[in-house]
């Protein structure tokens, strides 16, 4: 990330600061076509090219990051849409450091579908207008482009399909990413898969296997063959699983699987109800009557009885397994076909080997521990780390429908308890119904407690507003904490230069709702900045940001945090941030209409996006622009750079000009 910002830099330096910034940036080249289903359905078809170092933010990630890709369809008699708006490009994700999230995006190309029902045989155009957000390193720009389909001849006679489509739903130069995603999931599935084998549901079932095929066959060649074939129909049955879910769910259903609160509460009830069996208040097991008819299939021997060895082991194990596939299968169905299915053989590959090395080889089984107590303790922890885990499906619907139920300090208590509960078991000092006695402690119990402990004692620091960066992809968003040390001191010693240092003539509009960092204040509408500037004397500082805006956060944390900046623009300021993608809609008196493209302005964010772009011929952000009391700039303009001196330089720059 460093070289980056180093190269950037370079790049920037060596094509003028100022100059490289003054222009309007197009980012992403669009594509609109059609593709025909059949006489009646249609494929709306939208192609983005984006450009080299950018990256084009996706639909699906949590709310509090940047801004994803937004269709609006203007709605008419002349058709009809089915499903939702279908990412066919796999977007990349990674957890971002500035937002304290995971987010997704896409680079190179993205392709996205929606599917419509055509109503009449008449020629139309289906319209409608995108918001988008791009990003490199070092600036943001919003986009809110029109867009259209031309239906021309109605539901007899659709455009034929595109050729991208028809030959590659993958761009090129994405294949190495997707099959290395692939290889990363099949690893994570294969290790789940070696985690499932030293629960008590499974590691018993080894002895019972090699004792099966020790006596099922007198011929060593056909016992062996017939123990790898067991292990090939564990792979099969719940490789089975995953394709079936594969076939049946896709993109759309994933979204919904991932954001509405009924699956992710009832996903938090299944962990919780596990949780609760595998400390010992009841067992989850599958129907008897299932088990016993695979068990009595068993008896056939040969081909036919490994088959229905291999089906008893998934039944019998469902209730230690099932809460592990379901992970993966809940993380893995995104709708593409894929990764389920990988994620499936990844698991069933580790879960069915050491079963089949155990069957050819029996001899080996000598070497194994014998069950007992630790087996049970094992599931204990498996236990406290699901109920632990479940808590994060009921925190998403919780922030998606702002119930305010797991805000961020509720959230860190529960984990907090529960992992000092955790050490204090396997210190002993807690036992559960179905617990051996534990005379001593062994050294890899003591290593584990010391590992729960000391991730307790990280935890602590975050009831008092400390970020847990290493955590904060399964916490709620810092805004959700009611009790936050640092804003507290901010907030207190920001109010000290409301009306004294910085000269504040009045209460800031949007100001309920819109706040500056680092206590610093300022108004967020310009009218009423540069009035409040005009009778304080004072030249005004723009801020063209944005809540999405990465690179703007950046600036915030690394630039303004400075004690030098933060004096400068308390004191010699006027402070105006101009949202260019806030919602607030207008009144009609407010609403401008645009000299750039002609368009009426109706929302906070769009009249100061094309205040931005009319003025300054510029339409990415962070964007700092100095100015006079007549409006003019007092210097050239900044954009992202984490030079503090040179951002002070800056200021005092401006501060000259304005003083001459």
């Amino acid at each position: 990330m460093k070289l980056k910002f180093i190269v950037l830099y370079l790049a920037i330096f060596l094509n003028g600061i100022g100059l490289s910034q003054a222009q309007i940036l197009q980012t992403v080249s669009w594509d609109f076509s059609t593709e025909k289903i059949n006489d009646t359905e249609v494929n709306l078809v939208f192609k983005a090219t984006i450009e080299k170092d950018w990256h084009l933010y996706s639909q699906h990630f949590e709310d509090g990051g940047p801004i994803r890709l937004s269709v609006a369809f203007n709605e008419s008699s002349n058709y009809e849409r089915l499903g939702e708006l279908n990412e066919i490009t796999k977007a990349k994700e990674e957890f971002d450091e500035i937002f304290e999230m995971n987010i997704q995006y896409f680079e190179g190309e993205a392709i996205l579908k929606q599917k419509i029902k055509v109503l009449n045989d008449k020629a139309f155009s289906l319209t409608g207008e995108m918001e988008y957000q791009t990003c490199r390193e070092g600036e943001c720009v919003l986009f809110t482009p029109d867009f259209e389909f031309k239906i021309n001849e109605g539901k007899s006679a659709l455009v034929k399909e595109t050729s991208f489509e028809k030959e590659n739903l993958t761009p090129p130069q994405k294949s190495k990413e997707k099959y290395a995603s692939l290889w990363t999931l099949f690893i994570a599935a294969f290790a789940f898969g070696l985690i499932a084998l030293l629960t008590p549901c499974v590691f018993p079932m080894i002895p019972m296997t090699v004792s099966f095929f020790m006596h099922s066959s007198e011929n060593r060649r056909k016992a062996i063959f017939n123990a790898i074939f067991y292990g090939i129909s564990i792979i099969g049955i719940y490789t089975i699983i995953g394709t079936v879910v594969a076939i049946t769910l896709g993109a759309d259903f994933a979204n919904w699987l991932s954001t509405h609160w009924v699956p992710n509460v009832l996903f938090f009830a299944v962990f919780i109800i596990f949780a609760f069996s595998f400390f010992g208040m009841f067992e989850i097991t599958m129907p008897s009557w299932l088990v016993n008819k695979s068990v009595a299939n068993e008896d056939k021997g040969g081909v036919a009885g490994s088959f229905f060895m291999a089906f008893t082991l998934v039944l019998v194990s469902f209730s230690c397994t099932g809460p592990i596939v379901g992970s993966i299968l809940v993380q893995s169905a995104g709708g593409e076909v894929l990764e389920p299915i990988i994620g499936m053989l990844g698991f069933s590959l580790a879960f069915a080997l050491p079963f089949t090395l155990f069957a050819i080889f029996p001899s080996w089984l000598n070497n194994l521990p014998k069950s007992g107590g630790w087996l049970n303790s094992v599931k204990v922890v498996l236990g406290f780390i699901e109920l632990a885990l479940g808590l994060k499906f009921l925190s998403i619907a919780d922030q998606t429908y702002h119930w305010g139920i797991l805000d961020r300090e509720i959230y860190l208590g529960l984990w907090i308890v529960i992992f000092t509960l955790l050490g204090f078991y396997l210190l002993g000092k807690l036992k559960f119904s179905h617990d051996s006695d534990v005379k001593f402690i062994s050294v890899p119990r003591l290593m584990f407690a010391i590992v729960s402990f000391s991730f307790v004692v990280y935890m602590i620091p975050g009831m008092f507003g400390a970020p847990l960066k290493a955590l904060s992809g399964y916490l709620p968003p810092q805004s959700t904490q009611d009790f936050d040390i640092a804003a507290i001191v901010r907030d207190q010693s920001g109010a000290s230069f409301k009306n004294e240092a910085q000269g504040i003539c009045e209460e800031p509009k949007y100001g309920d709702k819109l706040h500056l960092p680092h206590g610093l204040h300022g108004y967020f509408d310009f009218e009423q900045g540069l009035a409040c500037a005009k009778k304080q004397n004072k030249p005004i500082f723009i801020d063209f940001t944005g809540h999405g805006c990465v690179n703007c956060r950046e600036m915030e944390a690394s630039v303004w945090s400075d004690a030098r900046v933060q004096k400068i623009l308390r004191e010699d300021y006027v402070i105006i941030a101009l949202y260019v993608d806030d919602k607030q809609e207008l009144p009609e008196s407010d609403w401008v209409t645009s000299s750039y493209d002609g368009k009426v302005k109706k929302t906070l964010g769009k009249k100061y996006a094309d205040f931005q772009i009319a003025r300054f011929g510029v339409n990415a952000q962070p964007y700092y622009v100095l100015m006079d009391l007549d409006e003019n700039k007092l210097v050239e303009p900044r954009a992202y750079d984490l030079d503090v001196d040179a951002f002070i330089k800056f200021l005092e720059n401006g501060k000259k000009a304005f003083e001459k």
